[in-house]
């Protein structure tokens, strides 16, 4: 595996017709590889694809001093992107060359404080995808010790270009 990057500037982004040419799997392991730019949320978010697999994949990351709140707390927010993304990114490994995806909703449920710089590992799973809907869940779960900090769902809008 090559060292993935995150676009920096627009034009780092993949066009519409690269997206297009190929699967969402091809597309994820793209970024895996490093082939393809990763997003810019996931640099600024402190977190990067670890593991891309048909209707899996998992994300690696610790929270720092900029993802808390004002009470220290790691923000909510930081939980649900993250969440958002490996369930999402979930959903695009099954999306058909041709097609892209759209979070439509997404619920998340926070278990414990997550402390800054702990490191987790976001998986999210496909339990459903048809010709218009995705649905997936994902975990966020400490490395070292497996324990959970937060749960989520979501349903993704699958569209043809």
């Amino acid at each position: 595996m090559t060292e993935q990057f995150f676009a920096t500037k627009p034009d780092d982004l993949p066009n519409r017709e690269e997206l297009l040419s190929m699967s969402g799997l091809d597309f994820m392991r793209g970024i895996l590889e490093g082939r393809i730019s990763g997003p810019p949320i996931a640099g600024l978010m402190t977190y990067r694809l670890h593991e891309v697999e048909p209707g899996r994949v998992a994300f690696r990351g610790a929270p720092d001093f900029t993802a808390t709140n004002p009470m220290g707390g790691v923000h909510g927010g930081w939980y649900g992107t993250l969440l958002d993304s490996c369930m999402a990114c979930a959903v695009m490994t099954m999306v058909p060359k041709g097609s892209y995806y759209t979070t439509l909703e997404y619920k998340i449920n926070i278990t414990r404080a997550l402390p800054v710089g702990t490191e987790i590992e976001a998986v999210g799973m496909v339990s459903h995808t048809g010709r218009s809907t995705g649905v997936a869940e994902g975990t966020i779960r400490g490395v070292a010790d497996g324990r959970l900090y937060a749960t989520g769902s979501t349903t993704c809008l699958i569209m043809k270009a």
